[in-house]
């Protein structure tokens, strides 16, 4: 089954909480956190400070997404603040393995994200360690975004390159124009995390629109 986690970056900014809370009544199973720098992509949007507010809200997981340059300095102040994921972008970092290792030091799980344009092969070298690849969907930095067709033939990658490496347990997420739409597509290239923004907080009913997804 997969696992539906809605991005906060969707949210009521004024009532992020109550937003949270909502969406953990609704069935969801994470809760994706967005952290951009204005540097690395286009956009600013929240950093540790809020990530750590709303750990006492929420039972849920938390998956942070880092679209930041030099993202290996969040790792350790990400950790204090109760984060189960953190996934880092193959792009920004020069020092990948390093990057992957400090990750699980801190005792969190270690994802890498591709860009769109980014092949899955350049984590050939890595994919033993992974707990999880994240395939970009759209171009990071903004929500709301179309889908891009060619992310399901990297989800088949991405799979593919995970059990050629003997690492059936890592997981496989999607980020980016996931809704009722494409959702079918994506499930059978063989996602297992699903990340949805606009088409859980930009509902009526969150716990339908979750249950739509699932």
């Amino acid at each position: 089954m997969v696992t539906i986690c809605p991005s906060l970056l969707s949210a009521d900014f004024s009532r992020l909480a109550d937003e949270v809370q909502d969406i953990e009544k609704g069935g969801a199973d994470c809760l994706h956190l967005d952290l951009m720098d204005g540097h690395f992509v286009p956009n600013l949007t929240f950093g540790v400070p809020l990530v750590a507010s709303l750990r006492s809200h929420t039972k849920l997981p938390f998956d942070a997404h880092l679209m930041v340059e030099h993202p290996e300095t969040y790792i350790e102040d990400l950790a204090k603040a109760g984060v189960t994921y953190i996934t880092v972008h193959q792009e920004a970092c020069v020092h990948l393995d390093r990057v992957i290792q400090q990750i699980h030091e801190a005792g969190m799980k270690a994802g890498v994200a591709l860009n769109p344009a980014t092949p899955v092969s350049t984590l050939s070298c890595v994919a033993s360690q992974l707990d999880m690849i994240l395939v970009m969907s759209v171009n990071p930095g903004f929500g709301g975004q179309k889908f891009i067709p060619y992310a399901l033939d990297k989800i088949r990658a991405a799979r593919t390159l995970l059990d050629q490496a003997g690492n059936c347990q890592a997981v496989v997420e999607v980020d980016g124009g996931v809704n009722a739409k494409t959702v079918g597509a994506v499930k059978e290239a063989g996602a297992d995390f699903l990340v949805a923004g606009s088409a859980v907080f930009g509902a009526p009913d969150r716990a339908a629109a979750i249950a739509a997804l699932r």
